[in-house]
């Protein structure tokens, strides 16, 4: 594949939707120092990593080198944000760099976290520290690995900035690549804006830039802004059931964070579920638990009547008749969910394609309530339940404590001939377990990056058990005591 130095970028976002951008410069960064690159991601870009490591390439990665034809902007949205509507968010310390057209064709962003304040910063100092960017570098390659729909990691690169946080901390630059920033909350910005100027002009040429970029079908629909609508709901039910299978916790699923294109985006407070329990919060300003584990079918079914809200005026000059075109949509949201996650959940339980979806679900619905009931460790459940369809027992037994409970289960479960070589290729042995993402921050964050690359060569082959990363397919010891995250700004 031929890689290109300078990166050739348009501003195709900003051409086509100044109101929502701001042109803004990043801070400079005298001597940045690069922390982790993906070599992977930058070659799937079209990127050469070698210059990428060079003066020129660490400049280009924290927005000190701007190649020709390339307007940096921060993004103006708006969002619900734990269910208050906030109308001027935006790109309070991130800039989008412009976008890149990959070697097979995609069109990505390249987008910067932690550059400095922008006129959307609301008081805060626009700077990012190493420890919640690399969390966001170790999470989405993690997410990717696990065939998830997502953002992903170019780079994390040190600026040699202290930065205030609870003390002082070393400062960092995400660099990152998304099919596009474009969010529920970009939709309501954009309606908001037409609603004070009277003129639809804005909403529909978000609704056509967003059905280039992601949905081109829609343009082509008797109704195209209903028909992007219907994408954005699909796209979501498929992503959210994706989360749940795997057991993840976004921790801070605001409408500002709710992608257009269906990929996962914002990792601040997210992790990865221990034992199974619906009611798992992580995040420290969760404190009622709005964005618990279990609640985030509802709440993405929430934030997608949100988006609907906002496209109404598109969807049909009648708003009685638009009102029961996206109910109309919207609805669908739950079916599709509850089919994606009972797919999912045959193909991690092995189960044989002729079993009726009853009998299938009935399993699912009393193998959760057991895991719940028995505080259950969720990954590691569900990789040696394939050993279990493979005559070996013991080692899902030894996980829970009702052994009766769990023997009447499995009898049941191996009545259907499940398919355990089938069962590994989709429940991961390696996951960003919560006590080695913390390890490998805090190692990194004082200089020593020998346990970031060992868990990231972990999560990169979750599904391959190899030898030396035993640990890695373990729970936290006992007494490690309750997991918190923070948003990281």
């Amino acid at each position: 594949m031929s890689v290109v130095t300078v990166p050739s970028l348009t501003h195709q976002f900003a051409a086509d939707l100044p109101e929502l951008a701001v042109a803004w410069s990043a801070e400079p960064v005298t001597e940045p120092q690069l922390l982790v690159l993906n070599e992977a991601v930058a070659r799937d870009l079209g990127l050469d990593p070698d210059w990428l490591q060079g003066p020129d390439g660490r400049q280009f990665l924290v927005g000190g080198l701007i190649p020709d034809g390339a307007t940096p902007v921060a993004q103006g949205y708006a969002g619900h944000q734990f269910g208050g509507f906030s109308p001027r968010l935006g790109d309070g310390r991130a800039l989008l760099l412009g976008e890149l057209t990959a070697p097979d064709g995609r069109v990505r962003d390249l987008h910067l976290k932690g550059s400095g304040r922008t006129p959307f910063a609301r008081g805060g100092d626009g700077f990012a520290v190493i420890g919640p960017m690399l969390r966001e570098y170790v999470i989405s390659e993690a997410m990717a690995a696990l065939g998830v729909p997502t953002t992903r990691s170019l780079a994390v690169t040190a600026t040699g900035r202290p930065v205030r946080r609870e003390t002082i901390l070393p400062g960092a630059v995400l660099t990152r690549s998304a099919a596009s920033h474009l969010r529920v909350g970009s939709v309501q910005y954009a309606r908001a804006i037409s609603d004070h100027t009277e003129d639809l002009d804005l909403l529909r040429r978000l609704v056509d830039h967003a059905i280039v970029r992601h949905h081109p079908h829609a343009a082509d629909a008797d109704r195209p802004a209903l028909a992007l609508y219907e994408a954005v709901v699909a796209a979501q039910a498929s992503l959210v059931a994706h989360w749940m299978l795997i057991g993840f916790v976004h921790g801070v699923m605001n409408t500002d964070n709710m992608t257009l294109s269906g990929e996962t985006i914002d990792y601040g407070p997210c992790a990865f579920l221990t034992v199974f329990d619906p009611a798992t919060v992580y995040s420290s300003i969760d404190t009622g638990g709005r964005y618990a584990y279990g609640n985030q079918p509802v709440v993405a079914e929430w934030n997608l009547a949100r988006l609907a809200e906002a496209l109404l005026p598109l969807i049909d000059e009648n708003s009685d008749r638009a009102v029961e075109l996206a109910v109309g949509v919207l609805e669908t949201f739950r079916p599709r969910y509850s089919a994606a996650w009972l797919a999912g959940m045959r193909d991690k339980l092995g189960l044989p394609a002729g079993l009726a979806d009853e009998v299938a679900a009935a399993l699912c619905t009393d193998l959760t309530d057991l895991l719940q009931a028995n505080h259950v460790d969720y990954t590691a459940f569900f990789r040696r339940l394939g050993r279990a369809a493979r005559g070996e027992s013991e080692p899902v037994r030894e996980l829970v404590l009702d052994l009766a409970a769990i023997d009447a289960w499995l009898d049941r479960w191996r009545a259907t001939g499940p398919d355990g070589d089938r069962m590994d290729r989709v429940n991961p042995a390696y996951v960003p377990r919560n006590h080695l993402v913390e390890e490998a921050l805090a190692a990194a964050t004082d200089g020593d990056l020998q346990p970031l690359g060992t868990l990231l060569d972990a999560i990169g082959d979750p599904f391959t058990e190899r030898p030396g990363f035993e640990r890695y397919a373990e729970p936290a010891a006992s007494d490690y005591g309750t997991y918190t995250t923070f948003c990281g700004t």
